[in-house]
Order: C-alpha cells, then structure tokens, then sequence
C-alpha cells in the first residue's frame, strides 16, 4: 500500500441522491423547417446566382442538431441555384492543423455525407484588412474566395469575457473564421481586450468579405434547440446582444451556492471551450468574468472522446484521473492554449489512480473537520444538468427548491476492483 492509498482509503465518500434539476423549456420542434421559414424571410440567398460558391462555417462545438443545420442549408443554397461547401471554422481547435480540423467534425458527425456537401478545410488564410484598433483581420482562404458566406454558431455566454457578443456569430467571424492567425491575433492582448476585438475585427471582415447571413442558434438548459434566427450579414453586430441576453435568460446551472465538492464526470472541447462552463461552476481561467456557486474542491474524471485528447480545462480544476490523463495529447491541447495566451487552463492537477481517489482526494482537502458532512454534488458535464447527484445531506435544500425534485432513493457510489465507477 502506498503513501497514497494510506491518506485517502479512510476518506468516507457519502451516499448520494439523484435530483431533477428543472429550467425554462422553449424549444423548436422542426427545426429544419423553422430554419427554412426565416431563410426565405430574411431572402439569404436572394444574391445567389447559378453557379455561385458559397461557405458555410463548420464549427467545434457540440451544438446540437448542428449536422441537420449545416444540411439544411446547403440544401437551401443548391435550391438557389448556388453550389454550397463547409470549411471548418475553429481558430486553433483540432490542434491547429487542417486533418485535426477535418477530424473534429467527423466526430461531431458533420462529412460530405451527412451535410451533403464537400468539406474544404485548411489553415491558409488571406489578411483581408486592418481593424480600426490596428490588427490584421483574417479569413480562411475557401471562404475569402467564395462568391458567399454563411455563418453559424451557437449564442451563449463565453467562458473567460463579458461583452455585448461572447460566443456567437461576432466570435465565429473573427476567431473561427480566421483560423489560428485569426485567434491569435484576436487574443494576443488577453480576454480583456476580447469584447473589443470581436466588434472592431468582426466589422473589417463584414466589410470586405461576402457573409449573406448569419445563422442564430439559442439552446435550453437542456441542450435542445430553442430559438433559430437569420440575420442579414450587415445586422449581426447589432442584433446578436439581444440573443445573447435571451441566452443568458435559458442558461443552465446548479441550484446550490455553495458546495465543498463538485465531481464532474467528462469535460471536452466538443462541450466547451474550456473543456466545461466555467459559468456554471464559478471556476473562471481569467479576471474578467464571475459569479456562479462557490465550490471548494472540483475533481474532473475523463475526457471525451470527441475531444480528441484536448484536455483544455483541467488546469483549473483540483483533481483528475489517470484514465483522463493518459488522454491528454500535448500536441491538440497546447495550440489553443498558446494561441489565448492562457497557459492556466492546460496544466495538469493532482492526478489520482482511479475514480475513487479522486473523489476522496478532494474530500480530504475540502476544509471541512467532518469528512461525512460533505456537501458534494456530481454532474455528467456542464451542459447535461438537468439530472444530478447529491449528497443527503443537501436534501433539505432540495426539497425547499421548486426547482429541483428527488429523483430515487439514497444510493452508494459502485466502484470495480481498480476503484472505478461503474
């Protein structure tokens, strides 16, 4: 037995208690239909001509629905006579290479065959103006030599900065857009200059290149598609932060103030930025964002698949595995955090042998003098909340919360012979 095993085997881990988190529930029920209707109200394609190029961003992002998106839309251009391709649009993920870009939307589901248009993906970008603050604007070479652009993102709070545009089309057009150069600049003067790149960088590219229409698209709490909207290219600065306070209004998170310890099952670039919502947890890689619940002690046990072996996040965690370890690839982790310039996200925890050390590693350092009063929460990932793990000891809260509802019976966490969940 090592030094190890002797201070954290006694560590006692509570039952825990599953919980139904309850939110606001808007949601599209067809959404390829819904994305038709304001295509052809807001006439997108109304410039196509036959035979026109036109490009369709791609992003990293676990958004859902987002094959059926992208599909709809090239199938909207084809119907405009246009002849519709993907590039992937995500600054530095994919560890800045043109295959690692290609791979992270196959592992999101997005080839020729399921959008049913060619995929053109490169790092080549064209420098296409000067910001009025005085950075280089760049775009990916496929999209600066189309005869038109469509961008499509997400909207929703970012992770590291405030401003009328976080993650949304303003981001997708400077920083996804413009590949790695495109990040890089956009961040080389850290998240506290962010909001104002996004604006200043986002109007240069709106200017000079051919973006017909941005394509909005709002989630739920649950992960489901809540709101669609096109909007005409010249009015995306204008119009995004109302969408992104709609965003905010729709915006997951745990009902709890303050936990001595979160366990948090995977996080991943396909679920954030940061591999997990800093907003959620209240555990932020910059200055320039707060809030959220107080959380003494976070443990993140794997990363997902679909990440690809970025591991982005775990620096600001307590605690992770050696299973997630092992799956840190340096070589797609460490370009997205020298192209923000952010180096705390991608440093390495306290690694732990399995699941269960993990958990009593952060229990032990909790700062509480009666290890079986923990206040402990566990959660899949940042963006499946609407059922959660409690310890009993939080059930009274619960219960006061119409918000959330005991979903079972108290239960012990089951480990295998190498001390994993099963």
């Amino acid at each position: 037995m090592s030094t190890i095993d002797r201070l954290l085997d006694p560590i006692p881990i509570p039952r825990l208690v599953k919980v139904r988190q309850s939110f606001e529930r808007p949601q599209v029920a067809d959404v390829a239909g819904e994305l038709v209707h304001k295509l052809g109200g807001a006439a997108a394609f109304a410039r196509v001509k036959k035979g026109d190029r036109v490009a369709i961003t791609a992003g990293s992002r676990g958004i859902t629905g987002l094959p059926l998106v992208l599909k709809t839309i090239a199938s909207e251009i084809r119907k405009a006579g246009g002849e519709p391709f993907l590039f992937p649009a995500m600054g530095s993920h994919g560890g800045a290479t043109a295959e690692g870009q290609r791979d992270m939307l196959a592992g999101m589901g997005i080839t020729e065959e399921t959008v049913g248009a060619p995929i053109h993906a490169s790092m080549e970008t064209v420098e296409i103006g000067v910001s009025s603050n005085g950075f280089p604007v760049h775009l990916d070479r496929f999209a600066a030599e189309a005869d038109g652009i469509v961008v499509v993102n997400r909207i929703k709070p970012h992770v590291a900065f405030r401003g009328p545009c976080e993650s949304g089309l303003m981001k997708m057009i400077v920083i996804g857009m413009g590949k790695q150069k495109g990040a890089d600049t956009c961040h080389e003067l850290g998240f506290g200059t962010m909001a104002e790149n996004l604006q200043t960088m986002g109007r240069v590219t709106l200017a000079k290149a051919k973006v017909l229409c941005g394509v909005a698209l709002l989630e739920n709490a649950y992960h489901e598609t809540a709101r669609v909207e096109v909007l005409p290219g010249d009015e995306i600065p204008v119009r995004e932060p109302a969408l992104l306070e709609e965003a905010w209004r729709l915006y997951p998170r745990l009902y709890f103030d303050r936990l001595d310890v979160l366990i948090i099952d995977e996080i991943g670039k396909d679920i954030s930025g940061t591999g997990f919502d800093t907003n959620v947890v209240g555990r932020y890689h910059t200055p320039y964002v707060s809030g959220g619940p107080t959380i003494t002690r976070i443990a993140c046990l794997d990363i997902t698949a679909r990440s690809h072996g970025n591991a982005n996040g775990l620096g600001i965690l307590d605690f992770t595995t050696r299973r997630a370890f092992d799956k840190f690839d340096f070589d797609n982790t460490y370009p997205n955090s020298l192209t923000s310039t952010v180096p705390t996200s991608v440093k390495i925890p306290m690694v732990l042998k399995s699941d269960r050390q993990a958990i009593q590693a952060a229990i032990k350092t909790c700062n509480i003098l009666k290890k079986a009063e923990v206040r402990l929460a566990r959660i899949r990932n940042t963006v499946a909340l609407d059922e959660i793990a409690v310890s009993e000891n939080l059930l009274g809260e619960v219960r006061s919360n119409a918000r959330l509802a005991v979903a079972g019976e108290p239960f012990a966490l089951g480990f295998d012979a190498n001390g994993n969940l099963f």
